[in-house]
């Protein structure tokens, strides 16, 4: 059976900026909802980009990490450049 949305939420106090906290009221006027509604989305939002951003810079570790030790030449054939001249001793 699935979880009662409102069972899913817990009420908490954070300190904001105050101009932060005047800009989310703008939007929630603006939108005609509340506050809360505002700031959640915002928080959600801000929480799947850090997650975004943590995950490609493990990403981008692991490459760092399987390509350590390779010289220039060998990432060069890596990358699909080819070293030799075009023509050269090919037949």
């Amino acid at each position: 059976m699935p979880q009662n949305q409102a069972a899913l939420k817990r009420r908490t106090t954070l300190t904001l900026p105050s101009d932060s906290l005047l800009q989310a009221q703008k939007i929630a006027d603006s939108r005609r909802v509340n506050l809360s509604t505002v700031i959640s989305e915002v928080v959600a939002a801000g929480l799947r980009l850090e997650s975004a951003r943590h995950r490609r810079n493990q990403i981008l570790e692991k490459y760092r990490t399987a390509f350590t030790g390779f010289s220039e030449d060998e990432l060069a054939i890596l990358d699909g450049v080819i070293l030799e001249p075009v023509g050269a001793g090919r037949r």
